[in-house]
């Protein structure tokens, strides 16, 4: 059985590359190209309501991996994975809104339900992966980095205007 060729292959080495290495942004990358496609076929009616959300909900889970890959801090890196994993549960129940409308067939409903739930699942699994490594925590500690807050004055004249 040959293995499945991914979508996009990068021009870098093999397990030095980055967040393209990942089965999960793979699998993301895969189910975005097949919800674009499909949402090609979604009536005019929809350009501005459903057709661009589904597309902005599947690109936000690439997107997400991507910037949660680029982050150094384990807790930092989970939060952006947690918000993948809510664009890809996004683009299911969008896609769900679409089967209920009749705008997608049964079994083509089925084929991306399937795929967008492996993602989630090897999503997951990379989550607990990344739980376990803990990186970062040795120099920052347990806690999430944040920014100092920052406080703004705004000065109102007699008018009450700024």
């Amino acid at each position: 059985m040959s293995e499945k060729k991914p979508l996009y292959q990068s021009p870098g080495e093999k397990g030095k590359r980055g967040f393209e290495d990942l089965e999960c942004y793979q699998l993301a990358l895969e189910a975005m190209a097949k919800i674009h496609a499909f949402s090609e076929t979604l009536p005019a009616k929809e350009k501005y309501d459903l057709y661009s959300q589904i597309r902005r909900a599947s690109k936000g889970v690439t997107g997400n991996i991507a910037e949660a890959y680029g982050r150094y801090h384990y807790l930092d890196s989970l939060h952006y994975y947690s918000i993948a994993r809510g664009e890809l549960n996004e683009t299911l129940a969008k896609l769900i809104d679409a089967r209920v409308l009749e705008y997608i067939n049964q079994t083509e409903f089925e084929e991306l339900y399937k795929l967008i739930r492996q993602t989630e699942q090897t999503l997951n699994g990379f989550m607990s992966f990344v739980r376990r490594q803990r990186a970062g925590s040795q120099e920052y500690g347990d806690k999430k980095l944040r920014e100092e807050q920052t406080e703004y004055e705004i000065e109102i004249d007699e008018n009450g205007e700024r």
